[in-house]
């Protein structure tokens, strides 16, 4: 039997990098769907969250996110350029997002292929894995090759329904707070919530107890 799961995941997160290529992996691994469901970041969603964090957030957020991928042997870098558009100094979110929504529209379409997992683990390997211009044509065509995708498909389809896509995405988001939560990256599986990069044991834990196994 194969059981099915949904993963809630944003192209700026840098936790949903460090839990997307664990989760690919325990789905090609053990007889588990794991679908994708991206949703646009807290930077688009909510602008001004990052002026109203504790200062220390940022510095935390940083140093941990570094350490979990010491930890599991993740390789980790800064995004060039980031996903958001943002003034440092000020945390102030610019109104034009060219990047974020082009890769967010990307992996919708790659999740409607049902390759979204593949996508956002080989696209997040560019944005956090210390790829440079990880957004040009020739690192993009890549990933999505190693998904088993098409770029200027993708590209073509972003281009002509981003609207639609952009529906999908906001129901993506509204799917994760009816599911009890509103940060990523979230599992949801068999209507509960796993919030974090920190609870992917947990999730196979429960996953197991409604029968999870390895592939034969």
């Amino acid at each position: 039997m194969t059981l099915a799961a949904d993963l809630y995941f944003s192209f700026r997160s840098p936790y949903s990098y460090l839990a997307v290529g664990r989760y690919r992996a325990l789905a090609e691994s053990h007889a588990i769907e794991i679908a994708l469901r991206p949703v646009y970041p807290l930077a688009i969603r909510q602008p001004d969250f990052f002026e109203r964090n504790h200062p220390n957030w940022l510095r935390y957020t940083f140093l941990d996110m570094l350490r979990v991928a010491q930890f599991h042997g993740i390789p980790f870098g800064p995004p060039r350029p980031d996903p958001i558009v943002q003034d440092i100094a000020t945390r102030t979110i610019a109104a034009e997002q060219p990047y974020i929504r082009r890769i967010t529209r990307l992996g919708q379409a790659a999740a409607r292929r049902g390759k979204g997992l593949a996508f956002a683990h080989e696209a997040g390997k560019l944005i956090w894995g210390g790829a440079e211009d990880w957004h040009d044509g020739e690192h993009l065509a890549g990933a999505a090759e190693r998904a088993g995708l098409d770029l200027v498909e993708l590209d073509a389809e972003v281009a002509a329904e981003a609207d639609e896509l952009d529906a999908e995405i906001a129901a993506n988001q509204q799917a994760l707070e009816d599911a009890g939560h509103w940060g990523v990256p979230t599992l949801v599986f068999d209507g509960e919530p796993f919030f974090g990069q920190d609870r992917i044991e947990m999730a196979q834990w429960r996953m197991e107890q409604k029968g999870l196994a390895p592939r034969r």
